[in-house]
């Protein structure tokens, strides 16, 4: 194969030029080098590949021949070369991805360890922010992929995959609203709420439903940290409202309750997997983002009561 190489590189110069010596001083070597390889294959093929005119060298039919298989050979070799330059980048790559604090736990985890798993040459770094921190690290590139809510509002992003995330009620398991399939919103009116504050994106829809219906809330404590909020419903302080997605892994765990407000006026927030429009993942990126993917759809209600699988 260098043998071959070599000689390919040396002829398609000459043919491309028409000399010998314009193909030498090209390629820095001799023209004795360069006469030689191509005298060796001609009488390997028993014709010749040039015709010697006093101008010049020009392509027999044979050599013709030679010119297109040589470039199909070269284009070949290029399609190899990137394929081991990605599988090198592969065992050597790294992935960063940023996530909203409700993802901590449960599905994106496992997806994580199925990565893991699965491409082992794969190093993953996870960011945790709140929702337009995501945003703005996956348009700068501060990390390949990230998992936010409400992206349409956001031309510098690309959705890779989506999911409608509904609003409901969290419980302790024995609390009287856990028993419902649904609830309006007006059902927690005298009840002692623990609520999301600001930048949390469920604090807007909140405010919505507080406004559209006028319901006097009772609220007993705040947090703008999901973990926060979930641990001050455990402790009995009061009834949260929160997504599914928030409580998924303590409602599979049989802990908590979710029952899902049916108000008209209220919209599923859409959870949506991104990349920044304006940059091409990686080889690592790309085979992260195809597993996480994958398992995207377990992320929406009603998946919180059942067991979830790794991506």
């Amino acid at each position: 194969m260098p043998a071959f190489s070599r000689f390919l590189r040396y002829f398609m110069a000459v043919g491309r030029l028409g000399s010998i010596r314009k193909a030498a001083d090209e390629l820095n070597v001799s023209a004795s080098a360069i006469d030689r390889q191509i005298l060796n294959v001609e009488a390997q093929i028993g014709m010749p590949l040039f015709e010697r005119l006093p101008t010049g060298l020009r392509l027999t039919a044979a050599g013709e021949i030679m010119m297109a298989a040589g470039g199909r050979w070269q284009k070949n070799m290029l399609d190899v070369r990137a394929q081991m330059e990605d599988l090198r980048g592969l065992k050597r790559g790294h992935v960063d991805i940023a996530v909203i604090d409700a993802l901590t736990k449960g599905a994106v985890p496992a997806a994580i360890q199925s990565v893991q798993d699965r491409y082992p040459g794969i190093t993953l770094g996870v960011k945790v922010a709140e929702n337009d921190g995501v945003r703005r690290a996956v348009a700068s590139g501060e990390v390949d992929f990230g998992i936010l809510f409400e992206p349409d509002s956001y031309r510098d992003l690309q959705v890779r995959a989506f999911v409608e995330i509904g609003l409901g009620f969290v419980t302790l398991p024995d609390h009287p609203l856990a028993g419902r399939d649904e609830a309006r919103f007006s059902a927690c009116t005298g009840m002692p709420l623990v609520m999301p504050a600001a930048p949390l994106a469920v604090s807007q829809q909140i405010a919505v439903l507080a406004g559209a219906t006028r319901a006097e809330l009772d609220q007993r404590a705040s947090s703008d940290n999901i973990q926060m909020l979930i641990s001050m419903i455990r402790q009995g302080l009061g009834v949260g409202v929160l997504t599914s997605l928030d409580v998924m892994s303590e409602v599979q765990r049989g802990e908590l309750a979710f029952t899902p407000i049916s108000d008209p006026v209220l919209r599923p927030m859409t959870l949506a997997l991104c990349t920044a429009s304006a940059r091409t993942p990686s080889h690592a990126a790309a085979m992260a983002l195809a597993e996480i993917e994958t398992g995207f759809a377990r992320l929406a209600y009603p998946a919180s009561h059942r067991p979830m699988e790794a991506a």
